[in-house]
């Protein structure tokens, strides 16, 4: 698929779509930003929520491609999920499906699968047809939201790459990080893959770098030209002497999702 002048990104002001913001540009993206708080220095940024289909659909009029990072992205109240990712997400397609946009990249995350057990050392990597088992109402709206990009494909030719993104920030913070981290940079790279693999119908991969201690296959990913470059290793040596090394009979260390399978952090608004 040749490479999208322009790309629709939903959720701009967030952890995630600041640092997107500041890398896929060099990739020869121009973005239109999507977020419901206005974004500093941003004028031309649409401030819309997602409930607002119209402005949905005139932000997705014209672009080539969309990545869909907005909405809720901790443990919420059942109500406040619906309306912000499950509702939100419907209406994210609708916008894509009535303007005619090839293509988009949806902000999964492993959460969708959170109650996987986590692979003890020597064993064979989490795969990405594993069975969905959200951890939170947060991670439902994920496994919805990938459900719903394969219905979309299926029925209206809409196609999608479902990110199941770990942890995406400057550099590791727990333990558990250092197996599901991915840095900026390997997120420019992974973003840039997804918008341009050729052909890709729905598909569903994993989202971290390289890491020595990788919990899942990245095998998808590759497949459609991620060529992750970081490694979390460095960082293992100083937060495993302040941590300690993850505790099988811990049940928050016990699966994919963390301290997500237990005492989920709580979205603050």
């Amino acid at each position: 698929m040749p490479a999208p002048r322009t790309v629709l990104l939903t959720g701009a002001a967030g952890g995630l779509g600041t640092l997107m913001r500041g890398i896929l540009p060099a990739y020869g993206y121009e973005l239109r930003l999507f977020d419901a708080t206005p974004i500093e220095g941003e004028p031309g940024a649409i401030t819309a929520d997602l409930a607002d289909k119209e402005a949905l659909r005139e932000a997705a009029r014209g672009v080539d491609a969309i990545i869909h990072l907005a909405g809720i992205s901790l443990e919420a109240s059942f109500e406040k999920i619906v309306r912000a990712n499950i509702e939100g997400t419907y209406n994210l397609y609708e916008a894509a499906r009535e303007e005619g946009v090839a293509r988009t990249v949806f902000a999964s995350s492993n959460h969708a699968v959170g109650f996987t057990p986590r692979p003890a050392e020597g064993a064979p990597l989490i795969p990405i047809d594993t069975p969905h088992r959200p951890d939170t109402f947060y991670g439902l709206s994920k496994a919805f939201g990938e459900d719903l990009a394969q219905l979309y494909w299926d029925l209206h030719g809409v196609e999608t790459v479902s990110v199941r993104i770990g942890s995406c920030f400057m550099e590791p913070s727990s333990v558990r990080m250092l197996s599901v981290w991915m840095s900026p940079g390997d997120g420019g790279r992974l973003f840039h893959a997804a918008l341009t693999a050729e052909e890709v119908g729905h598909t569903v991969i994993y989202g971290s770098s390289a890491n020595t201690r990788l919990w899942w296959d990245l095998s998808t990913a590759r497949a459609i030209g991620y060529d992750p470059q970081d490694d979390s290793e460095q960082y293992a040596e100083k937060l495993i002497s302040e941590h300690g090394e993850l505790d099988p009979d811990n049940s928050a260390h016990a699966n994919l999702g963390g301290p997500f399978c237990t005492d989920p952090p709580q979205w603050p608004y």
